[in-house]
């Protein structure tokens, strides 16, 4: 006997739904949330971010544009697709480093793609590499350099980076932004 019910094929833009007496598909939306490198502190935004933006908004996902990322979404199959092209153009364009993240959008059960705090993170941590300790250990000047280099990576364009890296620096912040006008004299 043939069953008059199709199977459907499932892709990552669907999900099959089993709850109690129903069963659905769901079409799965995707948020990517990518980091290209270098960073650049003040001025126009680096020529291999501008162009992994350009790539996504051409595969016809929504892109917002910041200072440390790009977060953009759309439906996965769409997403997943475009990743490559998007990793491509922003390596043409001179990136060193694509980081990426994905999320499916509604998931409430994890963490949003966006972390500004792993972001801001992940600065202080490449800060602490290049001075060669942790912040809080570092002497006067060289925590003035720290500021200096982090402010040149537009950490401080973060909401309330400046108590973070007051923190990791073990100094108030009153000191931070005593560090970043001395810098601009």
């Amino acid at each position: 006997m043939e069953s008059r019910f199709r199977t459907p094929t499932l892709t990552p833009a669907t999900l099959l739904v089993n709850e109690p007496g129903r069963r659905y598909l769901r079409f799965v939306q995707l948020e990517a949330e990518f980091t290209s490198e270098p960073f650049h502190g003040e001025g126009p935004p680096p020529e291999h971010a501008v162009k992994a933006r350009d790539t996504a908004e051409d595969a016809g996902l929504s892109a917002d544009f910041g200072p440390l990322g790009t977060l953009v979404r759309g439906d996965a199959d769409a997403l997943l697709d475009a990743l490559p092209a998007i990793a491509r153009a922003a390596l043409d364009g001179g990136a060193t480093r694509v980081t990426l993240q994905l999320r499916q959008v509604g998931d409430e059960t994890s963490e949003p793609a966006v972390e500004l705090h792993s972001a801001l993170a992940r600065l202080i941590g490449d800060v602490e590499r290049e001075l060669g300790g942790k912040l809080d250990t570092l002497d006067r000047a060289a925590k003035q350099r720290a500021v200096r280099l982090l402010k040149e990576r537009g950490a401080f364009g973060l909401r309330k980076s400046v108590s973070t890296v007051a923190e990791a620096l073990g100094v108030t912040r009153f000191t931070v932004y005593n560090y970043l006008n001395r810098d601009q004299d």
